[in-house]
This record gives C-alpha cells, structure tokens and sequence, in this order.
C-alpha cells in the first residue's frame, strides 16, 4: 500500500475543523477499511455540495438551485421570517420543529473589529423582504453572544420604521453560546418564548 496515499488523506482531512492529526489518521484508516460504495458515496456527495450547492436568492440559505426548498414550500408561513447569522442555524431550528416559517440569513454577525460591518452584511435584503412582502413578525434568532446581540439591536432599530413586530427568541440559550450547538428542546423551547425586542 503507497504511504504517500493515506498521508495525502490525513493532510486532507486534518483540514476540517476539529480534525487533528490522530483522528485524521483513524478517520483514514476507516475510510479505507469501508465498502467502496460507501466510501465512494462520501465522494460524490462532497462533489455535489461544492459542485451544486449555493445561496438562495430569497433567504441566503444554502440552495441547490435558484431558491431554497423552505421558500419554495407552499406550506410555510410566510408572515414570519426568522433571521439567523449562518445557513447551519437553520438546519438546527429546522430540527425542533418549533418554527414554520421562512427564514433570512446574515451570513454572519456584527463585529465591526473584524471587518463584519453591516453592509458586508444581508441587511438590505431583509429591509426589502420587509418592505415588498406581507411579513408581519421578524424572529431574531442570532446568536446569544455580543455579536448576536449587537446585531440583534441593529436589526431592531432598522426595522422601526416598518410596521413589523420584531421578536428576540428566549434565553433557552446559554449566554456566549451558539445556536448550532444547541439541542432541538431547548432550541424549541427558545422559539416559543420569544418576546418582542
């Protein structure tokens, strides 16, 4: 068996985040002892993410075509719009089953020290959303961090002029937190009480 093979793996691997060298190596060593349709499954589906995969023109979230399944749905609610800082936010509130609405995706939070000014920033998207459709309630689900909340606050100011409600989901979550890491019931549970900013 070529060594430069599995080492080319490792190096390969130890590129995602939360991958040192040792569990690149396991992960390896795993990927080769695997039926070859799965690992040839592994393969295919890192392509299509990086071949097909892209942002929704409505809500940022992460499409395979023009526009996300969630805005392409029918069933949605589509008087509420639950804004998040990253696409991974919304596979997590996905997964509590506590909102059914649309959602808006920053592609990132407030920090103006690192450059995350609010042009840079989806914010004139949502300020259109607002503006052209019949949105009634903006969820602001960001993180509960001070970057979170910062944008939370600007979002807030920005929306007064318009005649929309404009709720904060509970602290479920833990201060400093992240809403990928979150459980769905706690998750579920921070939708439900969330109050108006």
């Amino acid at each position: 068996m070529n060594q430069g093979i599995i080492d080319n793996l490792v190096v390969q691997l130890t590129k995602l985040p939360g991958i040192g060298r040792k569990t690149a190596q396991r992960l390896a060593f795993f990927i080769l002892s695997m039926p070859e349709e799965d690992a040839r499954g592994i393969s295919s589906a890192i392509n299509d993410v990086r071949d097909k995969a892209r942002f929704c023109s409505e809500c940022f979230n992460i499409a395979d075509g023009e526009v996300c399944q969630i805005c392409r749905s029918t069933t949605r609610d589509r008087s509420k719009l639950c804004v998040v800082e990253e696409p991974s936010n919304v596979l997590v509130i996905e997964r509590s089953n506590g909102f059914h609405g649309l959602y808006h995706v920053l592609l990132g939070a407030l920090s103006p020290i690192d450059g995350f000014t609010p042009d840079k920033l989806k914010l004139h998207e949502l300020v259109e959303r607002v503006r052209k459709n019949s949105v009634e309630e903006i969820i602001v689900a960001t993180n509960p961090n001070t970057k979170g909340e910062m944008t939370a606050q600007y979002i807030r100011e920005l929306l007064k002029p318009y005649p929309v409600k404009v709720t904060r989901i509970a602290y479920g979550l833990p201060m400093g937190g992240d809403i990928e890491f979150a459980d769905e019931v706690t998750l579920g549970k921070a939708l439900e009480g969330r109050r108006e900013m």
